[in-house]
């Protein structure tokens, strides 16, 4: 059976208190681009862009004709190409606002792997960046035994027995970088999966994000999809209703490990950023 299409609410029909849910947390300086009853102009989001020389238009016919590459027109025109009233190009442009450095990174590996491969083939490196880029998620870490415990998916002790741990801040989100993902956020129901990258140290979460920066940009990450942790989200103390025993259980996010599947045996060190045990 064929995969469903997402479909994001339409604008009307969402309950804007959604927006409290802490996948939102932080875009939230964006709040007037979401909870607002319309939606913002070209105008409004290049206002706030921080880059200089890259602005978002509206993706047309018109724009399409020129054949370039999505990334490639990025890096060369400067020119990131946004639908009309659409909640993934909208969450894209809150994302390259508030994180420039991360999706500045992203873009410029992007464009180096289509200099030497072309369009016609992806290596291993452009899926690790393109899953980052849509479903990626920045988690620091101060207490390495919880990586054990996530190594081994042992879901009910990771999220449930050491939920003062998350909330403490032994492990925290740092941020939320994937714009599918903040798509697919629109619908509470859904039990989302992010595609990881783990920082351990015990500094503050704009450390972390420009340390993730700097690596993807000099080539330290984002090299292999199996560099990504999958971690069910819904699974976080206060990010899902009723997670009792039997949820952690039960519900179709908590995979076990797949055979053969192998996970990052370390997590970076933010004092300096080399490879760690876990």
């Amino acid at each position: 059976m064929a995969k469903r299409r997402f479909v994001a609410p339409s604008r009307s029909a969402l309950d804007s208190r959604i927006f409290a849910h802490p996948a939102f947390d932080g875009v939230s300086g964006f709040s007037p681009w979401f909870a607002a009853p319309d939606w913002p102009t070209l105008a409004a989001l290049n206002d706030a862009m921080p880059v200089a020389d890259t602005r978002f238009v509206v993706q047309d016919q018109t724009l399409l004709d020129d054949g370039q590459h999505y990334e490639v027109r990025i890096a060369e025109q400067g020119v990131i190409a946004t639908r009309a009233e659409n909640w993934h190009d909208l969450f894209n442009a809150m994302i390259w606002c508030r994180y420039p450095a991360i999706k500045q990174a992203l873009n410029a590996k992007q464009v180096a792997h289509i200099a030497a491969i072309g369009t016609a083939q992806r290596n291993r490196a452009q899926y690790a960046l393109t899953q980052f880029d849509e479903a990626g998620v920045i988690v620091r870490v101060r207490d390495p035994a919880l990586l054990a415990l996530w190594d081994r998916h042992d879901w009910a002790t990771l999220f449930h027995h050491h939920a003062t741990s998350w909330r403490s801040g032994d492990i925290r989100i740092a941020a939320v970088i994937g714009h599918a993902l903040l798509e697919h956020a629109l619908l509470p129901e859904l039990l989302l999966v992010g595609k990881c990258l783990v920082l351990q140290g015990d500094v503050d979460d704009e450390t972390c994000i420009a340390s993730v920066a700097d690596a993807i940009a000099e080539g330290r990450l984002l090299n292999d999809p199996q560099g990504l942790r999958p971690l069910p989200l819904a699974g976080i103390p206060g990010w899902y209703p009723d997670q009792d025993p039997r949820f952690f259980a039960e519900a179709q996010c908590f995979q076990p490990v797949r055979a053969g599947r192998m996970l990052p045996s370390w997590a970076f060190s933010l004092t300096t950023f080399s490879a760690a045990p876990s």
